[in-house]
């Protein structure tokens, strides 16, 4: 009775507080809310005291938290004292911990990648090595999930492993202090070869990224640097506020770059650009794909919108969301949507209507009914409800099922610890290739190692069996059947072969990540990167850049609703 007490107490108090909140500006709805707290306490009572296998009460009160705020979007979430480090990470690209990622491999916790110059690092940890103990807690058989609050925790906290490292069978204990984690957003920038063009990969929107980019921007025109590719593609988004402090690089002091219009009037907000620029005439191309999104997509639409970049890839997320942080009891927080925001157009980029699911909770895509034409600064006609639009669109990648197979299972990592092994030192960064005599090795490696896969054909030929079992005819295709399948396990024990290329890429990537970590990793991707060569052949082509941003005679195929005017 005591417990039950205190849970009670707990959740009056909790209904004071909320019917002081509501009772201000909401009270129409303080019956409901009182009403359905009462409900929430008698069910939660009631487990707690009479379920029969018993109950954990804090587990039990998160499930149904969690559920609560599913039923609202994505991005409305709590967080327990124990996800604070993640919720810091999110934030700051800070946390305390050893500084690497570890992947579940074939049932181990194996060392994936790293940080360079963070303990893992500093205490030889590399790729390919085994976790198999953390302060005397045997954690095989266990997944990186579980092990994770173990890894993390207050910086220079002491740590000792039991790891396994990469080609031995016998344990070893490494003994080593927990840092303060703070990961690059702009883990590379640098000159592109033989060119006057800057590249700077920016890979998220935490807490003073700006200066990072703005770093990496003077260094770069410090360089020689005459024209500037951003590349912001994979970005999720983070800080609207460093978003609008890295548009303000490239446009005049005092510029609209984004508002948010909110329940309560508190969340009706403009942001300016307040400082003054650092370069108004440099041509900038920014690069975006389908998980660019959030403060991305207020970087790209805005950078849009204001006609002084050109959008190259693909349509970003559509993510016009704004999430505000809130300080709970016991060291809790929650996160939630507050508003959306809209770019200097006019325009909301977002793409799904989370007020409207349907009866099994899925969310549809704003209609194209609903789609509506804005216009940039100088005329160009954009759309709001569907993420940003490129103004020069790419390709999409189509990647081999073999491709998919040997990453998915590991044996691209694998084989890239197996050549760390052998191989002290590969050549620079630029220089190094995976010549075909270790590809050779690579494909002798794979023998009696399982990456089966199902082509699109085999599907379609299982569809074709079972309907002809389904209508009783199959007896009599069964040899013509027979053929076309074994036929086509023929042509796929070739195709180790016949997509050499592209699996080499992927091969050298990863091997390169091994010796030149992060940023080695990202240089050498850029070599075979098809929309940075798509970025590199706008810039090349005379006025190009000047044309796009110049033209204004389009003709929308939306109604027009300007909600802005430049």
């Amino acid at each position: 009775m005591a417990f039950s007490s205190k849970i009670k107490k707990g959740l009056i108090g909790f209904s004071l507080i909320i019917a002081l909140f509501i009772g201000v500006s909401y009270s129409p709805d303080y019956f409901e809310i009182s009403k359905n707290l009462d409900i929430f306490y008698s069910v939660y009572k009631e487990l707690n005291m009479g379920y029969v296998d018993g109950t954990k009460p804090g587990q039990l009160m998160k499930t149904g938290i969690d559920a609560m705020l599913n039923s609202l979007d994505p991005y409305t979430v709590y967080y327990t004292e124990n996800d604070i480090e993640d919720y810091r990470y999110m934030t700051t690209g800070e946390y305390g911990g050893i500084g690497s990622t570890v992947n579940d491999i074939d049932g181990k916790i194996i060392i994936a990648d790293p940080y360079e110059g963070f303990a893992a690092y500093k205490a030889g940890l590399r790729g390919g090595d085994q976790i198999v103990g953390v302060n005397g807690i045997n954690v095989e058989g266990k997944r990186s999930d579980d092990i994770s609050n173990l890894l993390k925790g207050q910086a220079g906290t002491p740590l000792k492993l039991k790891i396994i490292k990469a080609g031995q069978t016998l344990p070893i204990e490494v003994n080593l202090n927990r840092e303060e984690i703070k990961t690059k957003a702009v883990p590379h920038y640098g000159m592109l070869p033989n060119s006057e063009i800057g590249y700077i990969k920016l890979i998220s929107f935490t807490d003073n990224c700006s200066n990072e980019v703005k770093e990496a921007l003077l260094a770069l025109k410090a360089k020689g640097c005459k024209t500037l590719i951003l590349d912001i593609r994979g970005n999720l988004g983070g800080l609207l506020q460093e978003a609008v402090n890295i548009v303000n690089f490239f446009t005049e002091k005092g510029v609209e770059v984004v508002f948010t219009k909110g329940k309560i009037p508190e969340w009706d907000k403009t942001y300016l650009s307040v400082y003054n620029p650092i370069d108004l005439q440099i041509p900038l191309v920014v690069m975006v794909d389908e998980n660019s999104a959030s403060a991305s997509e207020i970087v790209s639409g805005a950078l849009q919108d204001l006609d002084r970049a050109v959008i190259i890839g693909k349509r970003t997320y559509g993510k016009g969301l704004v999430q505000q942080t809130k300080d709970l009891v016991y060291n809790a927080k929650i996160k939630y949507t507050v508003a959306k925001y809209y770019i200097p157009s006019g325009r909301c980029v977002q793409a799904l209507d989370y007020s409207n699911k349907d009866e099994d909770g899925r969310v549809e895509k704003v209609p194209d009914s609903l789609i509506t034409a804005f216009k940039t600064k100088g005329g160009r006609i954009v759309y709001d409800g569907a993420g940003v639009m490129p103004d020069v669109k790419t390709k999409d990648e189509k990647y081999d099922i073999i491709l998919i197979s040997l990453i998915s299972k590991y044996h691209i990592f694998n084989y890239a610890t197996q050549y760390y092994l052998k191989h002290k030192e590969i050549a620079p960064v630029k220089e190094y290739k995976l010549s075909d005599e270790e590809y050779t090795d690579f494909v002798s490696w794979l023998k009696g190692k399982d990456y089966t896969y199902k082509t699109k054909s085999e599907f379609e030929l299982a569809e074709v069996k079972k309907n002809a079992l389904d209508e009783n005819f199959f007896d009599e295709i069964k040899p013509e059947y027979e053929n076309l399948l074994n036929k086509m396990n023929q042509n796929k024990k070739d195709d180790l072969v016949k997509h050499k290329d592209e699996i080499k890429k992927y091969l050298e990537e990863e091997i390169v990540g091994r010796y030149y970590f992060q940023s080695g990793r990202i240089e050498f991707s850029l070599k075979n990167d098809n929309d940075l060569k798509a970025a590199i052949a706008l810039i090349s082509e005379n006025n190009k850049i000047k044309s796009i941003l110049s033209s204004s005679n389009e003709k929308p195929n939306k109604p027009f609703n300007v909600r802005k005017k430049f």
